[in-house]
């Protein structure tokens, strides 16, 4: 596989196997806490097409743009908009939140650029796969539903607005996106910060679970690949999280996950993503994690739930305004 064959190669070239923290029974030692705030975007942009990696006078440029567009006082950016408008030079980059007002980048952890122009490795292009027939229909089907049924109820909402989870894999970065990992020679634990989800991971052979229980996290099954942890999970509910919020991948998904540390303080993630009602081939992403000194917080997502009602209200305020403009036409 091309995640197995990226961690082998890593090994070869830098010999990091000797120099590794490892447990007393020998299996290389994961566990602390591990930040994802690097810069580098899902998919390659368009304008980089042709090239994989950035040279270090742009990785400099970009940081040093970056730095200058996101210095605290500005409009807030997740996710891959911190790159794409680095890479743009955009200092009117959009609002996270237009229509009732962002806050501000001091609240959001500061992004490191590295010569990686996407975390996907695989297609080497560094964009995702072709949609399926089925999975553009049905992502098309669910953005037309949710455009005319946002909020008729709290079911219309995603399960992030619900805090119920923000789906596994977690790959948004620079927002509560810390793990911590905890191991024995029996488990492996990780936790995430985001609604503080854990998954306890056995690595004793433990069998699967039954095809027909699903989870909104999926069911992991772990073994150790040399130094490298393989984390497989599958059985996915069809209410899961990950990349749904276009309709997409459902309950046919499986993952691999591969976890290698490349030296004492960097966890390079490599996820293996396969779901063939959704994307006409597998993908794999390459996340690399920085060990922080940093303990992981209490994400308490919105206390008492109270966002939910306020979303609900102001739908239910927008149906009346609309209703009253109609009458006042008529």
């Amino acid at each position: 596989m091309v995640a197995a064959a990226l961690t082998a190669a890593l090994a070869a070239s830098t010999g990091f196997a000797n120099d590794i923290p490892r447990t007393p029974d020998g299996k290389p030692d994961l566990q602390g806490v591990w930040a994802n705030n690097r810069a580098t975007p899902m998919e390659r942009p368009e304008a980089l097409a042709d090239k994989a990696e950035l040279s270090a006078e742009e990785v400099a440029e970009l940081q040093a743009r970056a730095d200058e567009l996101f210095n605290g006082e500005t409009d807030a950016a997740f996710g891959d908009a911190v790159f794409s408008a680095a890479l743009a030079g955009d200092e009117e980059h959009e609002s996270y939140d237009p229509a009732t007002g962002n806050y501000n980048h001091f609240w959001v952890a500061d992004r490191e650029f590295d010569n990686r122009t996407s975390l996907i490795v695989d297609p080497p292009n560094g964009r995702l796969p072709a949609l399926t027939d089925a999975a553009t229909e049905r992502m098309a089907e669910f953005i037309a539903y949710r455009q005319a049924h946002p909020a008729d109820s709290y079911t219309d909402r995603s399960n992030s607005d619900r805090c119920i989870t923000y789906g596994v894999p977690f790959l948004l970065a620079g927002y509560n996106g810390y793990f911590q990992i905890v191991q024995n020679p029996d488990h492996v634990v990780i936790l995430q910060e985001m609604i503080h989800e854990a998954r306890i991971v056995p690595v004793d052979g433990t069998a699967p679970l039954d095809s027909a229980i699903d989870q909104y996290t999926g069911s992991s099954r772990g073994f150790w690949d040399g130094d490298t942890l393989v984390v497989q999970t599958a059985n996915f509910s069809p209410k899961s999280a990950f990349r749904t919020r276009n309709g997409l991948a459902q309950e046919n998904l499986t993952l691999e996950e591969r976890y290698t540390l490349v030296d004492a303080d960097t966890l390079d993630w490599a996820i293996t993503v396969t779901d063939e009602s959704t994307w006409v081939s597998p993908w794999t992403a390459l996340v690399r994690l920085d060990r922080s000194a940093d303990p992981i917080f209490e994400y308490a997502c919105h206390e008492g739930n109270y966002a939910m009602e306020g979303i609900l209200a102001g739908a239910r305020q927008k149906e009346a305004d609309a209703a009253a403009a109609t009458e006042g036409q008529e």
